[in-house]
């Protein structure tokens, strides 16, 4: 009997579960087309003025290269500490890897705030080059070191079996073994550099988000700045396929059985130069911004801290986090138990569709919010539901991971079983999976709320006038060249950041 109730929960998907999945995929799609249709809604010949302009062929240029020159240094450092951290004999490498992946942690706008409030001049194209490579190299460190570690030492035994030098084995196996998870990694920072709003405009470099913010602010057309927002969204399509061409197979375990540990290569006279290397980049990473924050704030509490104004930020920043993180809880509910529970081409449709809104940069996603709130429901205009409606679709797909992963962990066979007691489906997911899954979807909630209080564009345009979050106090300070009045947003920032990291952490060692 439990057989065959579990195979008709695989081939039956209950039509109110895709009621309520498809809900939340369509949700996450409205800014996509509704950007789409503004732009188009111009006509033809303003679209074509738009894309044709010198100007437009300048921010494409200078977008792709800080993008590509960000790129390739974080492939070559991340894959690089990674191979020292995993395969070589670095002294304190448990210990390395932590400090080394916390820049991870460090939202562009604070370290871009650290470097530009040190030195004014570190500005431009090399500015945002320094910032964005700090923080974004753990992007490729993470995955590339997860395959070192999980590498068959067989194949390099057998390239050295065949005469072939440690460089030619590196080259040629080991490279070829992490090449998808570098391409991953890779592809990570250059959405991220395309995306970024805050680094780049402290750092007072023209790309794509600074120019589509700006033309938002600074004219009543706004077809230019959704125009530019579509040529955005059309470049991170390009990356992903790029990405997608360009990982190739990796090398793969010969034999059976299991795979064979991989051997640890010494340093010897290179160990000193690897140290200092590490040394750097953690010093530059990671030492430096903390440094500089403690000194922009003492040099503030010297000149008199806006105390109210510091709390009235506090309080709405964690206010609208901890509203975005439960109404995003509730949306992803519906897709995650469908995608761990059923298969099939709807269910990829609905998810495929819950995953758009995290494709699109921070700044499109408001921008399309915005052409929505004055033209369709200009009731929640630069209200709290439409900024929380920011939130939720540009951070349904943490939550749908989480909730995903947590029910596919509960064993369906249990709520099978308690289904042959005589309950419902509803009550048998809610007495028996529910209570199973709860930790997962607590740690995803406490990811998304993570992640807004570090959130700035969507923030910055959807914000309800006078509710300033911490970001948003940092960004303005910091834009007027007052330092040290930015500094206590910034640790304020970072602490209340630690919190839900430091839970977070808990609950994955669990």
């Amino acid at each position: 009997m439990t057989g065959a109730l579990r195979a008709r929960t695989r081939r039956q998907v209950p039509p109110a579960l895709v009621a309520a999945a498809v809900v939340p995929g369509l949700f996450a799609l409205v800014p996509l087309v509704y950007l789409g249709v503004r732009a188009l809604g111009a006509g033809p010949a303003a679209v074509l003025d738009v894309l044709t302009r010198p100007r437009t062929a300048e921010l494409l240029v200078r977008s792709v290269a800080l993008a590509g020159a960000v790129t390739l240094t974080c492939v070559v450092v991340g894959s690089g500490l990674a191979w020292l951290l995993v395969r070589t004999d670095l002294p304190g490498r448990r210990a390395w890897a932590a400090v080394l992946a916390l820049p991870l942690a460090v939202p562009s706008y604070v370290a871009g705030f650290t470097w530009i409030a040190q030195w004014p001049a570190v500005a431009g194209f090399w500015g945002a080059y320094a910032v964005l490579t700090t923080v974004s190299y753990p992007y490729v460190l993470l995955p590339v070191a997860a395959a070192l570690r999980s590498a068959d030492g067989g194949l390099e035994e057998v390239a050295r079996s065949l005469g072939h030098g440690a460089g030619r084995v590196l080259l040629t196996v080991t490279a070829r073994r992490v090449r998808p998870a570098a391409a991953a990694g890779g592809l990570l920072v250059a959405l991220y550099v395309l995306s970024d709003f805050g680094a780049v405009s402290l750092m007072r470099y023209d790309a794509f988000t600074l120019a589509i913010f700006t033309s938002y602010r600074a004219t009543f057309d706004r077809t230019p700045a959704a125009v530019l927002g579509c040529v955005l969204v059309c470049l991170a399509g390009l990356l992903t396929w790029a990405e997608m061409r360009a990982r190739g197979a990796a090398a793969q375990r010969i034999g059976r059985g299991t795979a064979r540990a991989v051997a640890v290569v010494a340093l010897g006279r290179a160990r000193v130069p690897a140290v200092a290397a590490v040394v750097a980049v953690a010093g530059i990473a990671l030492g430096f911004p903390a440094w500089s924050l403690v000194h922009w704030a003492a040099v503030g509490s010297s000149t008199g801290v806006d105390w109210p104004a510091l709390a009235g930020a506090t309080a709405v920043t964690l206010q609208v986090a901890a509203l975005g993180a439960v109404v995003t809880v509730l949306l992803a509910g519906p897709v995650g138990v469908l995608a761990a529970r059923h298969r099939g081409r709807l269910v990829g449709v609905v998810e495929t569709a819950a995953y758009a809104g995290h494709a699109l940069p921070g700044v499109t996603i408001g921008l399309a919010l915005v052409f929505l709130g004055i033209r369709l429901v200009p009731g929640i205009y630069q209200e709290t539901p439409l900024l929380v409606a920011g939130y939720a679709v540009l951070f349904l797909p943490l939550a749908i991971g989480a909730v995903r992963t947590s029910v596919a962990a509960a064993p369906p066979a249990l709520e099978e079983a308690a289904r042959s007691l005589g309950h419902g489906r509803l009550a048998a997911f809610a007495r028996v999976t529910l209570p199973l899954a709860a930790p997962g979807v607590v740690a995803g909630a406490a990811l998304v709320f993570l992640t807004i209080t570090k959130e700035l564009p969507v923030t910055l345009m959807l914000r309800p006038t006078g509710d300033d979050t911490l970001a948003v106090q940092l960004w303005s300070h910091t834009g007027a060249g007052a330092f040290g009045a930015a500094a206590p947003y910034a640790l304020v920032l970072v602490l209340v950041a630690a919190v839900p990291t430091v839970l977070l952490d808990r609950a994955m060692r669990r």
